[in-house]
């Protein structure tokens, strides 16, 4: 029983280790009269169905989320990728937003990147 615990730990191990996060390379952000449009660019080793980057949202600082923007497919030979998200409302003084990925077998990266809004 000891050996087989272990070669499962081993596993999951192994397993973790080569699960990478949606890296987010680039985000952009416009206002468009009295809401924003968030434009995201993700990289994220796409293998298919199983393994994807299935989305980002925006967060202010404190957590709450403002919106998030769902990825309803595999983008395996289009990498890195742009998706938008448009008709976000911010509450006055917004000035940094957070951005955070995520995919469908690790679910939300524990890393955010910041955007300063002008």
């Amino acid at each position: 029983m000891k050996q087989f615990f272990a070669l499962g730990l081993s596993f999951m191990t192994t397993v973790s280790a080569h699960a990478d996060a949606p890296q987010i390379t680039d985000a952009r952000a416009s206002q468009q009269g009295s809401t924003w449009r968030f434009d995201v660019t993700l990289l994220h080793p796409d293998t298919g169905w199983d393994h994807y980057a299935d989305g980002w949202r925006v967060e202010l600082p404190d957590g709450t989320v403002l919106t998030t923007r769902v990825l309803a497919h595999p983008h395996v030979n289009e990498q890195p990728f742009t998706r938008s998200q448009s008709g976000v409302q911010l509450p006055a003084g917004t000035e940094t937003v957070l951005i955070r990925s995520r995919c469908i077998v690790d679910g939300w990266s524990k890393n955010t990147y910041a955007l300063e809004l002008n």
